[in-house]
């Protein structure tokens, strides 16, 4: 799967599923055991291959045992014995590179396991935390969920839900952390009975913030505008009560299917408008032009900031790829400007790590404005939202930046614009 990954530059999920197909003797926790292993080798793939002398996906998944499982030679050398189902024994030269190889003279893009092409931008970003964060990015994520606010409060939902084992986590007062396996897996929460009753959903703690600094009121009208799967748009139904008026929309109707359900479930309350499909399609929000109180875009992105969750997305990343994203987001950033009312504010949201995305779009977006359109200081979301956080943000020109290793959540950038009266 490895080998198949790299050379068809395809989605991991994808090449897991054709194998499952075509292996249905491999049980679900086979399965599962097989996923771990290929998602920490695409975590480790540059720094594996680096300590290995080799490229290869066996030079990979070795190197890997030792840099993100922590197995030692002996450990390794005992699983690949040769035995039925086992792989060929360690050659001398394996056994020794897994025994002496070392990191210390690593460029950061094989220590970091990050594409070269991106570090230029991450460096502005991050400076002398660049390897700090990027191996940050090489980790797994943690199990994070939101409880719903319209079933529960936390300490209640603590309560019902104690045989998980969870924690609150470190800074949303929405959420809890769910322990997870050595193997990086966690219980099976879509099936739990309290996710089939909507008390909470499974969303990063970043999303879960990202929400609350959107800063919505009960009265207001918003537009979720790159709504997806609803995942905010049901955080924002939560956090309001119930009491915004909530307009869900997405470019690609695809992305919108799993929102209804997730209402039904979790007892939020918001419009969704479904745009045809076609290049004639009738603009769905026509009729809102400067009525809305808050746009929030949680904007097409690289998804550089959830690298954890999706390490096979880095190395499908190309420059182009980049160009694109940047173009969407400009024009869903000028579809919201059109779409805010006077004094009404845009909440642009990326899960992203790149200036590009981020600080950029923003500066694009004020310039053709014309001065119709200013830049809220960030500090002042925080302030009103989550002061706490605070110590744990990057703050960058136009908004504030989370990350893995400073603040233990996806990579996720969040700026507030208001229109001018």
């Amino acid at each position: 799967m490895l080998a198949d990954i790299a050379d068809r530059r395809r989605p991991a999920a994808d090449a897991l599923k054709d194998w499952g197909l075509a292996h249905r003797f491999a049980g679900s926790g086979d399965r599962a055991a097989i996923a771990s292993l290929v998602y920490d080798g695409l975590r480790r793939r540059s720094s594996a291959a680096w300590i290995m002398g080799e490229d290869t996906p066996r030079a990979v998944l070795i190197g890997m045992l030792r840099l993100q499982r922590g197995l030692a030679t002996p450990s390794i050398a005992a699983l690949f014995d040769g035995s039925r189902f086992a792989p060929a024994p360690l050659s001398e030269t394996e056994a020794e590179r897994l025994s002496q190889g070392t990191l210390a003279d690593a460029p950061p893009e094989v220590a970091g396991d990050a594409p070269t092409w991106v570090l230029h931008s991450l460096a502005g970003l991050l400076g002398d935390d660049l390897l700090p964060e990027l191996r940050a990015l090489g980790r797994r994520a943690p199990l994070d969920i939101r409880i719903n606010g319209l079933k529960a409060d936390r300490d209640a939902a603590s309560v019902t839900l104690a045989h998980l084992g969870a924690e609150p986590t470190p800074h949303s007062p929405l959420g809890l952390r769910v322990p997870i396996g050595e193997d990086g897996r966690g219980p099976a929460l879509h099936v739990e009975p309290e996710f089939l009753d909507g008390l909470y959903e499974i969303q990063d703690e970043g999303s879960q913030l990202a929400s609350l600094l959107a800063g919505v009121r009960s009265g207001e009208t918003v537009v979720d505008f790159c709504a997806g799967g609803g995942g905010k748009t049901l955080a924002l139904a939560a956090l309001t009560g119930n009491g915004a008026r909530l307009i869900a929309t997405d470019s690609d109707p695809r992305r919108l299917a799993p929102i209804h359900e997730r209402l039904r479930r979790s007892g939020a309350v918001a419009e969704v408008r479904t745009p045809r499909a076609g290049r004639a399609r009738a603009d769905v929000l026509e009729d809102l032009d400067g009525r809305v109180d808050r746009v929030l875009v949680d904007a097409p992105c690289t998804g550089t900031g959830t690298w954890r969750r999706n390490p096979d997305a880095k190395w499908r990343l190309r420059p182009a790829s980049l160009a694109g994203r940047v173009a969407e987001q400009a024009e869903v950033l000028d579809r919201a400007a059109r779409l805010v009312r006077v004094n009404g504010r845009i909440v642009y949201v990326t899960c992203s790590l790149l200036p590009e995305e981020n600080d950029a779009a923003v500066a694009g977006l004020l310039e053709r404005s014309g001065g119709g359109i200013r830049a809220v200081d960030a500090r002042a979301l925080v302030d009103a939202a989550a002061p706490a956080l605070a110590p744990f943000l990057r703050w960058t020109r136009y908004g504030l930046q989370m990350s893995p290793a400073l603040t233990g959540t996806d990579g996720f950038y969040v700026a507030g614009l208001d229109r001018r009266g």
